[in-house]
């Protein structure tokens, strides 16, 4: 869906089960991006 439409879809979760569904993934300790994996561009990138 977040392709055809030219989107994004952010999920929080606890539920680390859920994680082979999502191309992209973002851990957030205490705020900060601690530890990126996935396709698609860094989070660096996408803050500017």
């Amino acid at each position: 869906m977040a392709q055809k439409f030219g989107t994004a879809i952010i999920v929080v979760t606890h539920d680390e089960k859920i994680i082979p569904t999502f191309k992209r993934i973002y851990h957030i300790r205490d705020g900060v991006t601690y530890e990126e994996a996935g396709e698609g561009r860094d989070f660096s990138t996408i803050q500017q």
